[in-house]
């Protein structure tokens, strides 16, 4: 059982009990669940596509440096990404829902709900607390799922981003998909290879808006990513585990986008 295994199968949990303390029809009342979404999609497109996480710990990379999320989500606005990504999941990535809501009070910027959706309750649950886009993992999906979770997304004005390990798991790709993700991780040694990102852009369709995510760690990578293709990029663990964050981080940031916009 690899890891995404064991997280799938504690997460089947969790949500039936975070089901049974709030249910749909309440999140659909909550403030935030009425305010229009700020386009994920538009901002890569528009912007240095760069989407930059927040999570506090990864089963790969262990505890992060310790900095607080209003700290590093006030340093990626700062630094003009298109895009924060929130890992949600609490007992893998020390994540909570609330820090989507913290997120939002901060920023304007789209914000990604990074998390291991496997229900619609999920879906509400992003969009209740600020999320515009929410993240849809295709292996853990069935084709049913894949595509009835994007519709419910889309319905409820949400952009997707599905994100892909495998070629074999492009057959789950469908037409409500806003952002194909493709993530250099391997899932069963965790670790990060470019070649991965490189391989599967061959199948990808030439006019979808494409990002690669994980093992990019300097400006060098992310260029030649944009050169073969790719749009934008998911940047999290070599941001936060950077020595002086607030410093090295926007200046890495500001090289992504000068080269971005070079392009």
């Amino acid at each position: 059982m690899n890891i995404l295994d064991q997280i799938i199968n504690h997460k089947r949990k969790e949500v039936t009990e975070r089901k049974a303390r709030v249910s749909t029809e309440e999140l659909t009342g909550y403030e935030l669940f009425q305010r229009p979404v700020n386009s994920l999609k538009s901002s890569i497109l528009n912007g240095n596509g760069v989407i930059a996480e927040f999570k506090r710990k990864s089963p790969s990379a262990g505890l992060f440096n310790g900095r607080e999320l209003n700290e590093v989500i006030q340093k990626y606005e700062s630094a003009g990404v298109s895009g924060c990504s929130i890992l949600t999941d609490f007992k893998f990535f020390g994540g909570t829902i609330s820090d989507l809501v913290a997120a939002r009070n901060i920023t304007q910027r789209p914000i990604l709900r990074k998390e291991f959706i496997i229900d619609e309750y999920q879906l509400f649950e992003a969009k209740a607390h600020g999320a515009d886009a929410v993240l849809l993992i295709a292996a853990v999906l069935d084709n049913y799922h894949a595509t009835h979770l994007t519709t419910i997304a889309n319905s409820i004005g949400l952009e997707v981003l599905m994100e892909f390990h495998a070629e074999n798991e492009l057959e789950k790709l469908n037409d409500g998909v806003d952002i194909i993700g493709v993530n250099n991780r391997n899932l069963d040694t965790l670790e990060t290879t470019l070649e991965t990102s490189e391989r599967m852009l061959r199948h990808l369709p030439f006019n979808a808006v494409k990002i690669t995510e994980s093992g990019i760690h300097q400006p060098a990578e992310l260029k030649y990513m944009y050169d073969i293709g790719f749009d934008g990029c998911l940047i999290g663990e070599s941001l936060l585990n950077t020595e002086g964050l607030i410093d090295d981080m926007i200046t890495e940031i500001n090289h992504l986008k000068l080269m971005k916009n070079a392009y």
